[in-house]
């Protein structure tokens, strides 16, 4: 989760997660993601080893602007380390870089997870290195979780290290499909994160 918008033209993005050394329903994950409208975003969950669905919805309510955060609200599987459940979560997020001039996004929020049935405050942020290259640094109310991705284009490519001590790698490509008139000329694609990913 960071300040930034998700800035693509593409409506669709699919996505693949593995992580090392986590129970069925973390180790393997996909989704896929539909954007009706550029901040609002819908979609579904399967994690095929524990054969279990999870809606995801992610709202970008406030926009940001140079002085006000951005506010997201939005839903999806509980976080990493649960055999079941829900998380609905709230989170504001400002990107620093006008007032600091370092490439700095963070967020805090709270996420209510229904397998524990608990309030949890949120916090993290991202960080800017290059065009392509960016960190996004995750507390979900009970571990770490340190993130490196690198961009181009419509593919994002992100090693992670959950609860610090979990080897991960992910992988989402955007599109939108074959159509008859000649696409426009679209802008490079941004990881658009969300609180508490992955889960």
């Amino acid at each position: 989760m960071s300040g930034a918008e998700q800035t693509d033209d593409y409506k669709w993005t699919l996505g693949v997660r593995y992580i090392q050394g986590q129970i069925d329903r973390a180790t393997l994950r996909t989704t896929i993601t539909y954007r009706p409208v550029p901040r609002l975003s819908l979609g579904i969950e399967y994690n095929p080893l524990a054969s279990d669905v999870n809606p995801l919805v992610n709202w970008l309510a406030v926009k940001e602007t140079e002085r006000r955060p951005a506010l997201i609200l939005g839903t999806s599987s509980d976080r990493i380390g649960t055999p079941s459940g829900q998380a609905y979560y709230a989170t504001v997020s400002k990107n620093l870089k006008p007032w600091t001039k370092l490439p700095i996004a963070p967020y805090v929020g709270a996420a209510y997870g229904t397998f524990n049935e608990k309030i949890r405050a949120i916090a993290g942020g991202n960080i800017a290195f290059t065009e392509h290259v960016s960190s996004l640094l995750i507390y979900d109310g009970v571990n770490f979780h340190p993130t490196v991705s690198w961009s181009q284009g419509r593919h994002v490519l992100t090693l992670l290290l959950v609860e610090l001590k979990s080897p991960g790698l992910a992988y989402t490509i955007s599109f939108d499909p074959p159509s008859r008139s000649t696409p426009a000329q679209r802008r490079p694609s941004e990881p658009f994160t969300r609180p508490g990913w992955p889960r």
